[in-house]
């Protein structure tokens, strides 16, 4: 069996537990936008039913082919018209607990797709 070593330099999600999601040198206590290359908190952000006012263009601007939403530690599912953002740019849209959604957009991450995550605590 070969090794290599990983190279990619991205972001990456190191843990997420009580309250708080841990990057690579960060650790936050709200809700945050990560893709490969950056990480935006959104404090205004703690509950699914403030998605009703996000301005989703924050996401589409990172230009993802795959958005995943964490709601926490169980599975909502958003209000249709938040998910409708997703649909008409023809952009996938997943929606799962939060822990899931870390693993995915790092297992995602690191076969360099165009993955962007919105993380609820």
């Amino acid at each position: 069996m070969r090794f290599t070593q990983d190279s990619n330099a991205g972001i990456h999600i190191r843990g997420y537990a009580g309250g708080e999601l841990r990057t690579n040198h960060e650790t936050y206590r709200e809700t945050i936008i990560v893709s490969a290359d950056r990480v935006e908190s959104l404090p205004e952000v703690r509950h699914l039913d403030d998605l009703l006012s996000f301005d989703t263009s924050r996401i589409l601007r990172l230009d993802p082919e795959l958005v995943l939403l964490g709601t926490g530690l169980r599975q909502i599912f958003p209000a249709a018209a938040f998910r409708a953002a997703f649909l008409h740019a023809a952009i996938g849209f997943e929606c799962m607990d939060t822990g899931a959604a870390c693993r995915t957009f790092n297992v995602l991450a690191a076969e360099q797709r165009r993955v962007v995550a919105l993380l609820i605590v």
